[in-house]
């Protein structure tokens, strides 16, 4: 490997023109503009064209991007590739995608459906400093440069380099020069408020655009002789614009950026050349515009030719520049396929070290592609414990290093959660309701938690659960939960509601569990219930119940939406033995012996923007009739649509339905990014009996379903129409309430 690398660097040297110590020396600095960055590469393009070397090269934002890709001693169009392959719109999202989350986080998420990252410790409510982390968007640049190690300085890229940051605390410019390249990239486009700031020697950085949004002074310090500036930055607006609260800040982030911009073009000389593309009317934050940015690059660099030709070398000279820069570019990333000699954990969180070293599943001795390190990072956020998990490699004389850093979550380690839903048939009750959880974490040597929750509204909950993780791994656990909740129990007479109930529980259950795999478990326990159940209507007395036994839950999940799934399968199993003790209608007092066997299978899979979702029940229990209070429910949206919810009620259920789902959102007529527009439609068939006797596939309901519907970050919303064989219909409205 020496051999190698010094053979390389003999090259370097021979090919190194002299001409290159008596020519003025080039600098290229490159704005801030977001989306409008690919403009940058038009003018590279251009500049490659016409041989005109660059040998400093300097950024801010996006600027700073596209400086780094160049300084790997990528060419232009291998520039352009990889930037025009990134999905830069998933770079602003930083929510773990459903179908990675554990078991018991999926459940989680579909109750509190409502994003929300605020904790309390220490006598205070915290938040993150910014509504994105950063993840995402250091997965991106990591697949943009591959896996380079860190520099001890960015004079040792094939161009000499430089990124500009705002030191968050006192607003003045920080230049980036050592370290990190997806670090130095990512601080220098941190949008303060947006992301969180980039931690690096220290420092809190934000982005460039602040301070120094065209870092001229930068380059000119470097030692460039002559400057090349291209300047992306959004101008003012008119007053008839700023119409919206998001025009105001947008001016005044302007006025920034502006103003810095100016004070450096001041420093710009008569042989100096300012490029300025007609990018005025493009969005920074719409990527799809992104070719034709680059194209007007190319436009407003050849509208500058009569000044940039006096800069252009011989078709010769400029040869040997670009073989320099290939050869020092590939020594650069020479290293990235050597096998890591060494894996080191920054652990900065209480999760056990061996759960990591588990959940990473790289070793010592293997070498690692940029796809598979990602993938290994996803694995771990996906613990859904951290506030960022990063990744860094240093070469040492024996090989590669990597560095996995963990940071637990600053708002933490108790956390606020909140849900919302509301559902509508248009001819019963609405059913509108809160959730509120208050989750203490951490709590124990094995990270046990203690939440505590309240429903409002339609159904009111109370519950408080305390969760003991028994190994460090946190795969065998065990669970104390209490919960008290009212509901009503309605009875429904041909889909028409006859009495209503209020029926009042409390329940406690103690469990012990094992996550054999992430998205599944196994769970049995004893489980203990009192109540009544009451009729204010009825001349009655109120019906009193409890009952006492055992219960085994087994659960799997690996769908990608709950409501809308284009992937994955769910499957659970819940089996109840009680001993049931109630007042019946006649005054008598029952003691029943009961088995209750609960199934159900939700799967789904897609080609293309089709999907296709099925479902299944199956629920019976040993009891007939009022021999049991311990009944299951069919009726409602995509459970028998037509149907009022939980409208049939029996000892048996059997249901099944195939559902086809469009994504009109995502298709090109619309055009819609950020959200899918589901079109569906459902057959169902199912029924539920009392009697086992009077269980009967000849007594089945068929029923179908049209709706529209979209999933969003507060879960899934929906209008939909189903109707029976029997004649019933039934308007459906759900936001934020899984189905």
């Amino acid at each position: 490997m020496m051999r190698q690398i010094l053979a390389t660097l003999i090259l370097c040297v021979l090919l190194t023109p002299l001409y290159a110590a008596e020519r003025p020396k080039v600098g290229l600095v490159l704005s801030g503009g977001g989306a409008k960055g690919a403009a940058h590469v038009g003018v590279l393009k251009i500049l490659e064209e016409h041989h005109i070397p660059v040998d400093y090269i300097a950024g801010t934002s996006i600027g700073a991007y596209v400086a780094g890709m160049y300084s790997l001693g990528y060419s232009a169009s291998e520039v352009e590739a990889i930037m025009m392959g990134v999905d830069w719109d998933s770079g602003y999202s930083d929510t773990i995608p459903r179908n990675v989350l554990s078991y018991r986080d999926k459940q989680l998420r579909d109750r509190y459906n409502i994003p929300l990252n605020i904790g309390y410790t220490e006598g205070e409510v915290r938040a993150p400093s910014g509504l994105l982390r950063g993840q995402t968007m250091s997965q991106l640049l990591r697949q943009s440069t591959d896996l380079v190690q860190q520099f001890g300085d960015f004079d040792t890229l094939a161009i000499p380099y430089r990124a500009v940051a705002t030191d968050l605390e006192t607003s003045l410019p920080v230049v980036i020069n050592h370290g990190s390249l997806v670090k130095a990239m990512q601080a220098s486009a941190t949008v303060p408020g947006a992301l969180q700031p980039t931690q690096i020697d220290g420092k809190l950085l934000v982005d460039g655009g602040i301070a120094n949004n065209m870092p001229v002074d930068v380059v000119k310090a470097m030692g460039a002789d002559i400057i090349i500036a291209v300047d992306i930055g959004s101008p003012l607006v008119k007053k008839d614009k700023l119409d919206s609260t998001i025009a105001v800040l947008d001016q005044l982030s302007n006025f920034l950026t502006n103003a810095s911009t100016e004070k450096q073009k001041q420093l710009l000389t008569d042989k100096d050349v300012l490029i300025r593309p007609a990018i005025d009317a493009l969005s920074t934050t719409d990527f799809t515009i992104m070719p034709l940015a680059l194209t007007l690059g190319k436009e407003a660099a050849n509208g500058q030719l009569d000044k940039l030709q006096n800069m252009s070398v011989s078709a010769e000279e400029y040869a040997a520049y670009v073989e320099a820069k290939k050869a020092k570019g590939k020594l650069l990333i020479a290293n990235v396929a050597h096998p890591i000699k060494e894996i080191v954990f920054d652990n900065q969180s209480k999760v056990s070290l061996n759960l990591l070293k588990e959940t990473l599943n790289l070793e010592a001795g293997q070498a690692v592609t940029k796809d598979e390190l990602n993938d290994a990072l996803k694995r771990i956020y996906a613990l859904n414990k951290f506030e960022r998990v990063d990744a860094e490699f240093v070469e040492g004389e024996e090989g590669r290093v990597l560095t996995v850093t963990t940071r637990a979550k600053s708002w933490g380690p108790n956390y606020f959660q909140l849900g919302f839903n509301w559902e509508d048939d248009f001819s019963s009750d609405s059913a509108i309701s809160f959730d509120m959880a208050y989750t203490m974490t951490d709590l124990t040597f094995n990270g046990g938690e203690w939440r505590n929750e309240v429903k409002l509204g339609f159904e009111k909950l109370f519950a408080t659960e305390f969760y003991q993780p028994l190994d460090r791994d946190q795969e065998f656990y065990s669970r104390a939960r209490y919960q008290f909740d009212v509901h009503n129990w309605d009875l429904y007479d041909n889909n028409n509601r006859v009495f209503v109930f209020d029926k009042k529980t409390h329940t406690i259950e103690l469990g012990i569990g094992y996550n054999y795999v992430l998205q599944g478990f196994i769970e049995f326990g004893l489980v203990g219930e009192k109540g009544v159940i009451v009729n204010d209507a009825w001349l009655l007395k109120d019906f009193d119940f409890n009952s006492y036994g055992a219960y085994l839950r087994v659960g799997y999940d690996s769908l990608d939406s709950i409501s809308f799934p284009t992937s994955g399968n769910r499957i659970t199993l819940n089996v109840y033995v009680r001993n049931e003790d109630f007042d019946d209608v006649v005054d008598n007092n029952k003691n029943e012996f009961s088995v209750q066997v609960e199934a159900d299978w939700k799967g789904a899979l897609s080609v293309g923007n089709h999907a296709f979702v099925g479902k299944a029940s199956l629920a019976t229990n040993n009891n007939d009739g009022l021999n049991t209070l311990h009944l299951s429910d069919l009726g409602g949206f995509l459970n028998l649509s037509g149907y009022h919810k939980d409208s049939l009620t029996g000892a048996h259920k059997l249901f099944g339905a195939f559902v086809y789902q469009y994504d009109l959102g995502r298709d090109a007529l619309l055009g819609m990014r950020d959200y899918p527009l589901y079109l569906g439609l459902s057959l169902e068939a199912g029924n539920v009996w009392y009697e086992r006797s009077e269980v009967s596939l000849s007594d089945l309901i068929y029923a179908s379903s049209l709706y529209i519907g979209t999933d969003t970050s507060m879960g899934p919303a929906a209008l939909g129409f189903g109707i029976t064989d029997m004649g019933d219909k039934s308007l459906y409205l759900f936001v934020g309430k899984a189905f």
